[in-house]
């Protein structure tokens, strides 16, 4: 038998040396989140768990788990025969499930029997998060960030975007969390991670990273959307080397305009968006603002947004959270432009 069990700190330092990492929760648990990479082959599906578990609760443990094993070899079955049978001899998967083992251990030792080198992760999915969450903050540490500032519709994602296609290490937030970040950034129809999903994004990231090359990164608050941005990369950026990115008023709303074409499409939804901002900017503007969308002036409604909300918010946070803001590098693309902002990627890199 080649069946080997590791600790979760050693499956964190050695992902990358298995050929596949196996998930064998369900499917409901597997999406809440998962080991970077892992692939989802539920030894039971969200149903089936219901079942046993009624059966546990309503009859006894014995009845459950003849039901639970009969279940559980049956879906291993079908895994196997769609995953398993053109693999070679020296195919190498991690496996692991929530904590107990059980699920995880039923397919590992059927692979086990067939002939490949199994690895198994002690105390599963739960000590793999516990693990994950203990390093972060070291491994956000190990990094020199520089974060990218400016006021709302400068570009900063546009040119981390540009900064990333020109082989910079980037860390966006945003795109992890799904979020444009603030009360507007709601991106219609897609989903956000898991609090517990983002971290381990970022963890993957992080950890992709040389720490002899500098991570671009923007000057995120706290929460992106609904999640939270970890403690230790917070701090990390917080003390970090800030670029101060400037564009003309004009230039900002045109790229919002471009930016944000689901609202320009969708005047209800973006006057649904706007309800969130009657609290910090009374009933009376805010209908305002709806009114002139309706009619098809949302170009004013953006700049006053801008003026009025955006800007002396984000100019407070700065100044109160990121120590170096005040002394950051301006840089002033020619416009709004994709191309500009790739030139001035260029420029970034080349100094």
């Amino acid at each position: 038998m080649s069946l080997e069990r590791i600790s979760a700190e050693q499956a964190l330092a050695s992902l990358a040396d298995y050929a596949t990492v196996i998930d064998a929760r369900s499917e409901g648990e597997y999406a809440e989140d998962h080991l970077p990479g892992a692939v989802n082959w539920p030894s039971l599906n969200d149903e089936e768990r219901k079942i046993v578990g009624t059966r546990y609760k309503q009859i006894n443990q014995f009845e459950a788990k003849k039901l639970g094993a009969s279940l559980v070899a049956k879906n291993i079955a079908v895994h196997i025969q769609r995953e398993v049978l053109d693999k070679p001899r020296e195919w190498q998967p991690l496996v692991y499930c929530w904590r107990g083992g059980k699920r995880s251990g039923s397919l590992a030792l059927i692979l086990d029997q067939i002939g490949f080198r199994v690895t198994l992760v002690e105390g599963g999915y739960k000590a793999f998060r516990a693990a994950l969450v203990a390093d972060l903050p070291q491994l956000a540490a190990r990094h020199r960030y520089k974060v990218v500032c400016g006021p709302t519709g400068t570009g900063k994602t546009r040119l981390l975007h540009a900064l990333a296609q020109r082989g910079a290490q980037v860390l966006d937030l945003e795109a992890l969390a799904n979020h444009r970040s603030s009360v507007l950034g709601l991106i219609p129809g897609v989903v956000q991670p898991s609090q517990k999903a983002f971290d381990s994004l970022i963890w993957a990231a992080l950890r992709s990273f040389d720490p002899a090359r500098p991570v671009y990164i923007e000057s995120e608050s706290k929460k992106v959307g609904n999640v939270a941005v970890p403690e230790g990369l917070i701090a990390a950026m917080r003390a970090s080397t800030c670029l101060r990115l400037n564009l003309p008023e004009d230039e900002r709303v045109a790229l919002l305009l471009e930016d944000y074409d689901f609202f320009v499409k969708d005047i209800a939804f973006f006057c649904e968006r706007l309800e969130a901002l009657t609290e910090a900017r009374g009933k009376e503007v805010v209908q305002d603002w709806q009114a002139r969308a309706r009619s098809g002036d949302l170009a004013s409604v953006v700049r006053e947004l801008l003026v009025l909300h955006y800007d002396p918010v984000y100019l407070q946070s700065m100044r109160r959270n990121f120590a170096q803001y005040e002394s950051a590098q301006v840089l002033a693309p020619r416009d709004h432009s994709l191309a500009a902002m790739d030139a001035l990627a260029q420029t970034l890199l080349a100094t």
